[in-house]
C-alpha cells in the first residue's frame, strides 16, 4: 500500500470517503504532527512508506481530534520535564544536597553529646549523695575514677572492633550499654558501694568504644581538608554535654532528688540509636542513599578505605610519632579529667558556691570549649588549605592545648574572687579546646587505616591518666591543697608540650 493510500484509508468518515484524496494541507498537517502517547499501532512499514517521517492519525472524529489536547514538539516537552526536576530539586534540596558525611558528623556529635551528660551528672550529684550516704573524699575520688576502670578496658578493644568490624555498630552498641548503666546507678547505689562501682566501671566500658569508633568512622567519611572542623565538632558535643549535663542535673536534684538525673539521662540513649540505626553506615561505600558526587569525592581524599584484617602491632609501637601521641595523650588527659569531676567540688569547697551555683559555674568553661574547639578546627583546616604543612598545623594547635591551660592553672593560687577564679577555669578550658586540631586529629594524619586502634592506644594513656588523677587527687586533697593538683597539671602539660613538638608528625607513616 502506497503512502497516499494509507492516509486516504485513515481520514475521518464523517467528512471524506476513503477513496477521495485528503487535501494537501490536511496531509502536511498529519506528516508533522507529534504523536500522541496513546497511538503505537502503526507498523514499521508505515513510517518507512512517508519516506522516514512518522506518518500519525486519529481515527476519531474531526470533533473528537479538535477537542484533543495539542502535541508540542518534544524539544519543548524535555525542556518542561527538565524544568519540572529543577522545581522538585529545588524543593528537596534542603534535605537531599546536605552532604551525607556531615549527617554523619552530626549523628556522633549527638552521641558525644550524650556520652559527656552521662558522665558529668556523677560530678553534681554526687555532693547530695556522699551527704546521704556518708562518703569521704577518698571514696568519692574511688567512686569518681570506678568509671575509669571499664573505660580503660575497651579503648584498644574498641579499635580494634571498629577497624575489623565497623564504626556504626560498635558505636552504636557503645551507646546503648552505657546508657543502660547509667539508669541503673541509683539502683545500685542503694545497694551499696559495691555494686555501685561495678555500675560506673560498666558504664566506662559503654564509652570506652565510642572514641575509637566515631575515628573509624570519620576516616572513612570525612576528606583531610575537613578533618580538623569535623573532629572538632563532634568533641564539641562533649563539652556541650557537660554544658547540658551541668544545667539540668542541679534542677532535676533540686525538683525531683538525685536519682532523677540518671533516670533521665539514661533514656535518651534509645531515642539517639533509633535514628543511628537508620540512617547511619560504617562508610560511604556501604550507603545506598549517597549521591554519586559525594561518593567521588569523599573515596577520593580519604585514605581508609579497606577493612583492616590483621593489626601490625611491632610496626605500630616501633614509631616516635605514636609514642609521641601516647604521651601527650597522657599529659592532656589528667588535667582535662581532673577539671571535669572535680570541678563542682572544687567550686563548693573553695569557692563557696552552693550546689547550684556550682552548676551553673561549671557550664561556663564547657560552652567555651565548644566554641572554641570549633574555631581551633577552622583555623586548623584554613591554615592546611593554604598551604601550611599539616605537621606544622598540629604542632601549632597543640602547643596552645597545652601551654593555655598550662599558665591559667598557675593563675588560680593568685587570685581572691570567685569571679577571677571562674574566668581562670574557663581561660584554661578554652585554650584546651585547641587539642581537638592538634593530638586528637593526628591519629587520622598519620594512620589512617588503624584510626581506631591508634586512638584506643593512645586514649588508653589518656584513661589511665583519669583514673590515677581522679583518685590521686582525692588523696592529694585530703592531705595537701589544690594549689598541689594544679601544681601536677601543669607540670605534665609541659611535658607534653615538649615531647610532641619534638616527635609528632602530621605525614602519613602507616599505609
Amino acid at each position: 500500500m502506497s503512502g497516499r493510500a494509507m492516509i486516504s484509508c485513515f481520514s475521518p468518515p464523517s467528512t471524506t470517503p476513503c477513496s477521495a484524496p485528503i487535501p494537501l494541507w490536511r496531509r502536511n498537517h498529519l506528516l508533522h504532527a507529534t504523536p500522541p502517547p496513546s497511538l503505537h499501532l502503526l507498523s514499521r512499514r508505515s513510517h518507512l512508506v512517508a519516506g522516514g517521517r512518522r506518518v500519525w492519525v486519529n481515527v476519531k472524529s474531526e470533533k473528537n481530534l479538535s477537542e484533543s489536547p495539542k502535541y508540542e514538539d518534544d524539544v519543548v516537552v524535555q525542556k518542561k520535564k527538565k524544568r519540572g526536576l529543577d522545581n522538585v530539586e529545588e524543593e528537596a534540596r534542603w534535605w537531599q544536597v546536605f552532604p551525607k558525611r556531615w549527617v554523619i558528623v552530626v549523628l556522633c556529635f549527638s552521641a558525644f553529646l550524650l556520652c559527656n551528660m552521662d558522665r558529668v551528672n556523677m560530678s553534681i550529684a554526687i555532693l547530695p549523695m556522699s551527704a546521704e550516704y556518708n562518703w569521704n573524699p577518698s571514696t568519692v575520688g574511688l567512686i569518681q575514677s570506678s568509671f575509669f576502670w571499664g573505660y580503660l578496658l575497651t579503648q584498644i578493644a574498641g579499635g580494634i572492633w571498629a577497624d575489623t568490624v565497623g564504626g556504626k555498630q560498635v558505636l552504636g552498641f557503645g551507646v546503648v550499654w552505657w546508657s543502660v548503666a547509667t539508669a541503673l546507678t541509683p539502683i545500685a547505689a542503694k545497694l551499696g558501694l559495691p555494686f555501685l562501682l561495678v555500675a560506673r566501671a560498666f558504664m566506662g566500658i559503654g564509652e570506652g568504644v565510642a572514641m575509637p569508633a566515631m575515628n573509624n568512622i570519620l576516616s572513612k567519611w570525612v576528606p583531610v581538608s575537613e578533618r580538623s572542623r569535623s573532629l572538632a565538632l563532634v568533641y564539641s558535643g562533649m563539652y556541650l554535654g557537660s554544658v547540658t549535663g551541668l544545667a539540668f542535673s542541679p534542677f532535676l536534684i533540686h525538683q525531683f532528688g538525685w536519682p532523677s538525673v540518671f533516670y533521665s539521662f539514661g533514656s535518651l540513649g534509645t531515642v539517639w540509636c533509633s535514628v543511628w540505626l537508620s540512617k547511619a553506615h560504617s562508610s560511604p561505600l556501604e550507603d545506598p542513599e549517597l549521591r554519586p558526587e559525594e561518593k567521588k569525592l569523599i573515596t577520593a581524599n580519604c585514605s581508609s578505605k579497606e577493612p583492616v584484617k590483621t593489626i601490625p602491632w611491632r610496626l605500630i609501637l616501633s614509631k616516635p610519632p605514636v609514642w609521641a601521641l601516647i604521651v601527650s595523650h597522657f599529659c592532656h588527659n589528667w588535667g582535662t579529667f581532673i577539671l571535669l569531676t572535680w570541678m563542682p567540688t572544687y567550686y563548693n569547697q573553695v569557692l563557696k558556691f552552693n550546689l547550684t551555683e556550682s552548676g551553673l559555674f561549671c557550664v561556663l568553661p564547657w560552652f567555651i570549649m565548644a566554641i572554641s574547639a570549633n574555631v581551633g578546627g577552622w583555623i586548623a583546616d584554613t591554615l592546611v588549605s593554604k598551604g601550611l604543612s599539616v605537621t606544622r598545623v598540629r604542632k601549632i594547635m597543640q602547643t596552645i592545648g597545652f601551654l593555655g591551660p598550662a599558665f591559667f592553672l598557675t593563675q588560680l593560687s593568685h587570685v581572691n574572687s570567685p569571679v577571677m577564679a571562674v574566668l581562670c577555669m574557663t581561660c584554661s578550658q578554652g585554650t584546651d579546646a585547641f587539642s581537638q586540631s592538634g593530638l586528637y586529629s593526628n591519629h587520622q594524619d598519620i594512620a589512617p587505616r588503624y584510626s581506631g586502634v591508634l586512638l584506643g592506644l593512645s586514649n588508653t594513656a589518656g584513661v589511665l591518666a583519669g583514673v590515677f588523677g581522679t583518685a590521686a587527687t582525692g588523696y592529694i586533697l585530703q592531705h595537701g591543697s589544690w594549689d598541689d593538683v594544679f601544681k601536677v597539671s601543669v607540670g605534665l602539660y609541659l611535658v607534653g608540650t615538649v615531647v610532641f613538638n619534638l616527635f609528632s608528625t602530621g605525614e602519613k607513616i602507616l599505609e
